[in-house]
């Protein structure tokens, strides 16, 4: 599983330093989860702002979130399939995409904590489809930073989200769907 290194300002470009250090005000404390008062200015930082803004306040039983799930959904299959692995990983890749549509139907039932567990996995997987085993290394985050700026912030957020996604405490279900949103909204425009 990648990794991020504990504090912001190891981790990140001086010029997203601010935004991280809101986002995530408590430093890398267990149970950790984002600020949601700064969950949108990093959602404008990852160019994803306007659909962001607009899905975060749609009920999840709203037709136009289905549609939104049905497109993620959809390019997440299409980013799975146009990454290339060895033949020996191509099992890996089909059953990533057996995983997406109960990790789609929880977030439609409204079960976001169980749902960020999911995503935790999806991404982990997804990561090493993409990046192979320099997704397991301790400078994973580092390495998608010098490919492209927004790539490394999202894989940064969603390694801190990852690295809190199997506690047990209870989080406000607003902030946990802000949180998956974020991902949910960068994969589908990625």
């Amino acid at each position: 599983m990648y990794s991020c290194p504990p504090s912001v300002s190891q981790s990140i470009p001086s010029e997203y330093r601010k935004i991280a250090e809101e986002l995530f005000p408590s430093g890398s404390g267990a149970e950790e989860v984002p600020n949601f008062n700064a969950v949108s200015g990093f959602a404008e930082v990852l160019g994803i702002g306007a659909d962001y803004r607009r899905l975060l306040d749609l009920g999840r039983k709203d037709k136009e979130m289905h549609v939104f799930l049905c497109h993620f959904q959809n390019n997440l299959d299409l980013l799975i399939q146009k990454t290339w692995v060895e033949k020996d990983d191509e099992t890996r890749k089909e059953k990533l995409q057996d995983q997406i549509p109960g990790f789609v139907a929880g977030i439609e039932q409204g079960n976001f904590q169980q749902a960020l567990v999911e995503f935790a996995a999806i991404l982990e997987e997804l990561a090493y489809l993409m990046f192979g085993a320099q997704s397991t290394k301790d400078d994973f985050t580092e390495y998608t930073f010098r490919i492209d700026s927004q790539m490394g912030l999202f894989w940064w957020y969603e390694g801190h989200l990852a690295m809190n996604a199997g506690t047990s405490a209870p989080k406000d279900p607003q902030t946990l769907w802000a949180a998956l949103l974020i991902g949910i909204c960068f994969l589908t425009n990625f």
